[in-house]
C-alpha cells in the first residue's frame, strides 16, 4: 500500500493528485523550484522539499533531485504528473532502483512510446524524413521526437521555409527535451484531433475509457476539450477503441495513458502518438465515467486488478484552459498578481489561488473548468454560463475567448469544428466587447463614489469631471472619456444621455440603458491602475489613463520593446548593428512560459540598436532594438513576434486629448480608497501557443 506519495511536478496536476491522495489518507511530498517556494502545491502539501533553482532543466528535469528529494522525505512512491519527466524511462527507472513505487507505466513501455518515430513504426505508420521532403510533400507538420506540448512543432507549406522552420523546431526540440531529433508528416488543414483514454492493470485488463475530441487548438495547443467525441460513427468510434487497446496490449502497458488519432475530413483515422501518462484533459472522462483516474492510477500500482469492464458513460462534459495569455496579441503570455479566481458551479482544477503570482518560469494554464451535464448542449451552456460570470482578476486571460467559443454556431454543430477553428475565427472572437462603454462609465463612478465629496475648491458639485480609461483588448482597445457630475439627486453624464444611473457605490454601479438596468461591480486596487469591471454578460479589464503622457517615458523613434517578459534564446546568425534589415525578418527569440516567440522587424531599415542577447531576460517594455525605418516614421514600437503581431504587452495610451470645454479633470492620483476597497468581490492583473505545448509541462 502506498503510503507517502511524491509529485514531481508543479501546478495543478501536483494540487489534482493531492486531493485524491486526501480522499484516499495518503501522506504527500511536493517539490519545487525557487520560484515555486509559495506556491499552492507546496502549500497544500504535507511536506516540501527545495530543488535550487528557477529553470525545468535545474530543476523539475532533474530526476536525480527528484528521487533523492522522495528518499529524504520519507516517500514510498512517486508520481509524475504529466510533462517534466512524466514520460522519461531513464527516470522511472531510477526511481524504481531507489526502492520506490513508480505510479505510471513499465519504463520499457514509456520507451517504447517515447520516441514519436518508433511509435509510429509500431502502429505501422513510417514516418516522413525531414531533410528529403519534396514539394509534393506539403504541407507537412514538423514535430519533435522526443516530447509533445507543441514544442518543436511547425507547419511547413513552402518549400523556402523549410530550412528555417526545421532549424527552429530543433532547436526548439532540444531546449525542451534534450533531444534534437524531429520528423514530418502530412498535415491536414482541416482535419479533428480525438483520442482514447486507456487504463491497463498488471493483470492483462486493458479499458477503453471512451473518446475525447481536442480539436479547438491554438499553436498546436489545446484550448477545449469534450468527451465523449461528438459525431463520431459509431464504427469509427469501436475503431479507434480496437486500435488504443492494440496500442497498450502490444507494449505491456500499465497505468493511464492515451492513443491520439486526427481523423481527416474524409472520415478516416490516422494515427498520431501514445502518451504514456495523464492528460490534462482527463478530468471530462472522470466526468462521463464517473471514475477517479488518479485513485485508479495508485491502485494499479499497488498491484490491484481492475473490474473485467469499465463504468458506462454518461452524460457529456467539456473542458476549457483558462490561460494567462492575450488571445487578441497572438496568444503572447501575460505575468503578475493573480487578485481573484472564481468560477462558480463548475468543476475548477488550478494551482493557484487568489494572492499569487503568475511568472514567466512555467506554463501560462491558470486553470481548468469543467461542466459535465445530460447532453452536449447543456453542457457547453453551463460551461459558458460559469466563465462569463467567473471573476478573474489580474494578468489577461483568454476567458472571452472561451466563452466565445463555446457559444460560436460551428463548435455548436456536433463534429463540424477542427483544428482549423482559431485560424479561421480568431479575428472575431477576439473582438472588443460591445458594451465597453458602460463599464469606462461604471468604473467612473465607482471610484467617484468612493472619494468621500468634494476635496479641492476646483470639485464644485455642478462641474462636470473627467476620467480616461484605456480599454485593455488585444493591440489596442477604445479609449473612452467619461465626464460626470454630481448632482443632489445622483450623477449627471452629460456625454450618455440614453443612460441613468440607478445606483452607484464603490463597488457596485446599476445602470439604465435603453430601458434595461444591469449591474456593474467594480475593483480597484491601491497603486494599481487597472480597473476590473465584471457583469453578468462579461468582463472588462480598464487602465487609467492620464491625459498627458510624460515626455520621459518616450523613447527613440524606431525602439522595439519586449512585448511580454522572458528570456532572449536566440538571435539571428550575422545580426549586428549597422546591419539592413527588411520588414518580417526575425531578429531574435524571446521564451516565456516555455513557448518561444520570435520578434520581426516591424519595417525595412537598418539597425541602430542591438541590446538583446542568448540568455539576457527582461521585463516587458525592455528595449531590444531600435530599427531606423526608411520610412522616417516616429514612434516607438512594440516588437512585433509571431505571436503578437504589431502589438505589445502594455501598449502606451495617447490619452493626451484635452477634456471639453467647462469640463473639470479628476487628478490621476485620486486613488481609489482604502486596501482592496473600490470595486466588487475582490480578486488579478500583468501581461500571456495549437495542440498541446509547454515544454515542462506537456500537454
Amino acid at each position: 500500500m502506498i503510503e507517502n506519495l511524491l509529485v514531481a511536478n508543479r501546478g495543478e496536476i501536483a494540487c489534482r493528485i493531492f486531493r485524491t491522495c486526501r480522499d484516499l489518507g495518503i501522506r504527500t511530498v511536493a517539490v519545487h523550484s525557487d520560484p515555486d517556494a509559495g506556491a499552492l502545491h507546496v502549500r497544500q502539501a504535507d511536506a516540501a522539499v527545495r530543488l535550487p533553482g528557477a529553470a525545468p532543466a535545474d530543476t523539475y528535469l532533474r530526476g536525480d533531485l527528484v528521487v533523492a528529494a522522495a528518499l529524504a522525505a520519507g516517500a514510498d512512491a512517486v508520481h509524475p504528473g504529466y510533462g517534466f519527466l512524466s514520460e522519461n524511462a531513464a527516470f522511472a527507472r531510477a526511481v524504481e532502483a531507489a526502492g520506490l513505487t513508480w505510479v505510471g507505466p513499465p519504463p520499457d513501455a514509456i520507451e517504447a512510446m517515447a520516441s514519436k518515430t518508433r511509435a509510429k513504426r509500431l502502429m505501422g505508420v513510417e514516418p516522413l524524413d525531414p531533410d528529403a521532403l519534396t514539394e509534393a510533400d506539403l504541407p507537412v507538420l514538423v514535430k519533435a521526437a522526443a516530447g509533445g506540448g507543441g514544442r518543436g512543432m511547425r507547419v511547413v507549406r513552402e518549400m523556402g521555409a523549410l530550412k528555417a522552420e526545421l532549424a527552429a523546431a530543433r532547436a526548439e526540440a532540444l531546449s525542451a527535451f534534450g533531444d534534437d531529433e524531429v520528423f514530418a508528416e502530412p498535415y491536414l488543414e482541416r482535419g479533428r484531433h480525438v483520442e482514447v483514454q486507456v487504463l491497463a492493470d498488471a493483470h492483462g485488463t486493458v479499458w477503453a475509457l471512451g473518446t475525447r475530441d481536442c480539436s479547438l487548438q491554438r499553436r498546436h495547443q489545446k484550448v477545449i476539450e469534450e468527451a465523449p467525441a461528438p459525431g463520431l460513427p459509431r464504427a469509427l468510434a469501436e475503431e479507434l477503441h480496437a486500435t488504443a487497446v492494440r496500442a497498450a496490449r502490444a507494449i505491456g502497458y500499465r497505468g493511464a495513458g492515451t492513443v491520439e488519432f486526427l481523423i481527416g475530413p474524409d472520415g478516416a483515422a490516422h494515427f498520431l502518438e501514445m502518451n504514456t501518462r495523464l492528460q490534462v484533459e482527463h478530468p471530462v472522462t472522470e466526468a462521463v465515467h464517473g471514475v477517479d483516474l488518479v485513485a485508479l492510477q495508485l491502485r494499479v500500482a499497488e498491484g490491484a486488478p481492475l473490474p473485467p469492464e469499465p463504468p458506462a458513460p454518461r452524460g457529456h462534459a467539456v473542458e476549457a484552459r483558462l490561460y494567462a495569455e492575450d488571445p487578441a496579441r497572438g496568444f503572447a503570455p501575460q505575468t503578475g498578481t493573480l487578485h481573484a479566481l472564481d468560477v462558480p458551479g463548475v468543476r475548477l482544477d488550478t494551482g493557484y489561488a487568489a494572492g499569487d503570482a503568475v511568472g514567466v518560469h512555467y506554463d501560462a494554464l491558470l486553470a481548468k473548468a469543467v461542466a459535465h451535464a445530460p447532453t452536449r448542449a447543456q453542457a457547453l451552456r453551463l460551461l459558458a454560463g460559469a466563465l462569463e460570470r467567473a471573476r478573474v482578476h489580474g494578468p489577461v486571460t483568454n476567458r472571452d475567448l472561451l466563452v466565445r467559443s463555446l457559444r460560436h454556431p460551428e463548435f455548436a454543430e456536433p463534429g463540424r469544428a477542427d483544428t482549423g477553428f482559431y485560424d479561421r475565427h480568431l479575428d472575431a472572437l477576439t473582438a472588443p466587447p460591445p458594451d465597453g462603454r458602460y463599464a469606462a462609465v461604471a468604473a467612473a463612478l465607482a471610484e467617484a463614489a468612493a472619494r468621500p465629496g468634494p476635496g479641492a475648491w476646483r470639485n464644485v458639485l455642478s462641474q462636470p469631471r473627467l476620467r480616461v480609461y484605456g480599454e485593455e483588448y488585444g493591440s489596442g482597445g477604445a479609449e473612452h472619456e467619461v465626464r460626470y457630475a454630481r448632482t443632489r439627486d445622483g450623477y449627471d453624464l452629460p456625454d450618455d444621455p440614453g443612460v441613468r444611473v440607478v445606483a452607484a457605490d464603490a463597488r457596485e454601479v446599476r445602470l439604465d440603458v435603453a430601458g434595461v438596468v444591469r449591474p456593474y461591480r467594480v475593483t480597484v486596487r491601491p497603486g494599481s491602475d487597472t480597473v476590473h469591471v465584471d457583469t453578468p454578460t462579461g468582463a472588462h479589464r480598464l487602465t487609467r489613463r492620464p491625459r498627458f503622457t510624460d515626455p520621459a517615458e518616450r523613447t527613440a523613434p524606431g525602439s522595439l520593446l519586449a512585448p511580454m517578459p522572458g528570456t532572449v534564446v536566440r538571435v539571428a546568425e550575422g545580426l549586428a548593428e549597422g546591419a539592413r534589415v527588411e520588414a518580417g525578418r526575425p531578429l531574435l527569440w524571446l521564451e516565456a512560459m516555455k513557448m518561444e516567440h520570435q520578434v520581426t522587424a516591424p519595417a525595412s531599415g537598418v539597425l541602430t540598436a542591438l541590446h538583446a542577447e542568448p540568455g539576457r531576460q527582461v521585463e516587458v517594455g525592455a528595449l531590444l532594438a531600435v530599427v531606423e525605418a526608411d520610412t522616417g516614421a516616429e514612434g516607438d514600437a512594440v516588437a512585433e513576434t509571431d505571436t503578437a503581431p504589431g502589438a505589445g504587452a502594455d501598449t502606451e495610451a495617447e490619452a493626451d486629448a484635452a477634456p471639453g470645454a467647462g469640463a473639470d479633470t479628476e487628478a490621476e492620483a485620486d486613488a481609489a480608497p482604502g486596501a482592496d476597497a473600490v470595486a466588487g468581490p475582490d480578486t488579478v492583473p500583468g501581461p500571456g501557443p495549437d495542440a498541446v505545448a509547454r515544454p515542462a509541462v506537456d500537454r
